[in-house]
């Protein structure tokens, strides 16, 4: 747990150029804001974006969060007023085998036990709505209500912040009109993707009222609209739309909003929170979920189609440790030096900057350094970086904050100043869905094809006929590996994606392809990490980290 003295709220807004009625402060370091505070601030020029993406995530860790939190100190330090922008931490991982998602070492966002838990009761709000919208349309079959819903086309979860192997599966109503049904973790939950995206209260609404439930008998959709359920949702999500003002551990604004997964969803902080930083600062670094195969090309295509900003700047974050898992040492050995295995893992590295080059922004290589790296190594990932004409800065923001992160800030604020040589898009919203995703695998993972499996096909089919042809594409896949198989590390070729289901997101305004074994109720390891986390006698939470 951080042992920094935080500024009180009020003075991060001072800093961050809002003004005292436009915040509403939960105790002394938290504050939601007003989205008048955007609306008022249409025509102040934006803000340079930076997006920090990674290399698939390995067993080591990689330190995006980190880096993002690092960048945005260390621009801070020099001169530039900057915002930083991250997603709310789910309670699934918390407490099931990834702990803490604030940050780490002298790079944290704070408090960073009130982020990691209940922060401002929006993951509650999401998690209520959701619930509330499942709950009336069981009360819409039971009382058999037009429009009839077939009870064996229901489309939509119940959800639950916890991960729970048992409610993947589940057989609910008994005793009044029993159905399988299935549960969803919260930040898997389209409800969560709505709240991520929605720019107001009018458009929350109209995308809550626009979420597909199930259909009839006669394959005709029903939504939350028949259901007569977005106004009360929209109640119950009033206070989760307005962005969550903290500060990083050196005292700089950051906004924590929305948690979207990024292997399930879209996987970056709130559209709104997006917009309003652009608006207060010089400098916006923002992350996106896992490795840029997922959180960039998403961030582009996807949040992109709903508009946000196209990045100045893609900083892509990698380890000494991980490339050489990648080039396929044992995770119990990542700490030796293994010069062949680096070399080879240097091949991932480099797709992933490709990635970024595709979907056309300037890519910035960021090394973590870890106490373990060899001067060798560190020297070697450096002169491979440069061999592709790629800037790259090696970082100690975990164990300096802003001072060991200084390199890469400069690095960023030069590259950002230069434009982006165009290049085409990698798909535009009239092509075909089946030939998006195929694009994204093709293009974006190195994949040989797509393979559609016969419930995908029909479905496929039916959000084209159901005029849904023209949204973006969103993949839910393994985060682990360019491919949809967690085993294949560095870059696999000559492999298909498997694409089981295609789901219409309607709300959200994106097409979901669940490819692989991918789930959207993840499940607890075998000793989850909420056996570690206690509460002392005096009130101290422990075992959050």
């Amino acid at each position: 747990m951080s042992t920094t003295t935080l500024r009180p709220i009020v003075d991060v807004a001072a800093e961050a150029g809002l003004e005292r009625d436009e915040i509403e402060c939960y105790g002394r370091y938290k504050a939601k804001v007003s989205l008048q505070a955007l609306a008022r601030r249409q025509d102040q020029p934006n803000a340079r974006v930076v997006l920090v993406t990674a290399i698939n995530p390995t067993p080591s860790g990689e330190g995006k969060t980190v880096t993002t939190i690092a960048t945005g100190q260390a621009l801070r330090h020099l001169g530039e007023r900057t915002i930083v922008c991250l997603r709310e931490p789910s309670a699934g991982p918390l407490f099931g085998m990834k702990g803490g998602a604030t940050g780490g070492g002298c790079c944290t966002v704070e408090p960073a036990q009130d982020i990691n838990l209940h922060f401002t009761g929006d993951f509650h709000a999401v998690t209520a709505a959701n619930n509330l919208l499942a709950a009336l349309l069981d009360n819409h079959i039971y009382r058999r209500r037009e429009p009839l819903l077939d009870y064996r086309r229901v489309t939509f979860n119940r959800t639950l912040d916890v991960n729970d192997r048992a409610l993947r599966h589940a057989i609910i109503g008994l005793g009044t009109a029993p159905r399988e049904a299935h549960f969803d973790i919260t930040a898997a939950c389209e409800v969560m993707a709505v709240l991520a995206l929605a720019r107001d209260y009018v458009d929350l609404k109209r995308r809550l009222s626009r979420i597909i439930v199930g259909t009839t008998r006669q394959h005709e959709s029903v939504t939350a609209k028949d259901l007569g359920a977005a106004g009360a949702m929209a109640a119950l999500l009033r206070d989760a739309l307005h962005p969550n003002l903290v500060q990083t551990q050196e005292g700089g604004p950051a906004l924590v909003h929305t948690g979207p997964f990024g292997n399930i969803a879209h996987g970056t902080s709130s559209l709104t929170s997006l917009l309003l930083a652009q608006k207060l600062g010089d400098y916006v670094v923002v992350e996106a979920g896992f490795g840029s195969d997922l959180g960039a090309e998403k961030f582009v295509n996807l949040v992109g189609a709903h508009g946000a900003p196209h990045p100045d700047v893609a900083v892509v974050v990698a380890t000494v440790r991980a490339l050489k898992y990648h080039g396929g040492v044992p995770a119990n050995r990542l700490g030796e030096p293994q010069m062949e295995a680096l070399e080879q893992g240097l091949a991932h590295l480099r797709h992933h900057v490709s990635i970024v080059q595709r979907l056309g922004m300037r890519p910035v290589i960021c090394i973590n350094r870890f106490p373990t790296d060899a001067a060798e190594e560190l020297d070697t990932v450096k002169a491979a970086a440069l061999a592709w004409d790629i800037p790259v800065a090696i970082s100690r923001g975990f164990a300096d904050g802003s001072q060991g992160a200084l390199e890469l800030a400069a690095l960023v604020r030069q590259t950002a100043e230069k434009s982006a040589a165009p290049v085409p898009k990698l798909y535009t919203l009239d092509t075909p869905l089946a030939e998006k995703i195929r694009l994204v695998a093709r293009e974006i993972y190195g994949a040989a094809d797509v393979a559609f499996s016969e419930t995908a096909k029909g479905h496929l089919d039916y959000a084209e006929q159901c005029g849904y042809s023209r949204l973006p594409v969103c993949m839910a896949k393994t985060q682990y590996s360019l491919s949809d198989n967690p085993a294949l590390r560095n870059v696999p070729q000559g492999f298909t994606v498997q694409v089981r289901d295609v789901t219409v997101r309607g709300g959200a305004g994106y097409v979901l392809a669940l490819a692989g074994d991918i789930m959207t109720m993840p499940a607890l390891p075998g000793r989850p990490n909420a056996r570690s986390i206690n509460l002392d006698k005096d009130g101290t939470i422990t075992g959050i980290g």
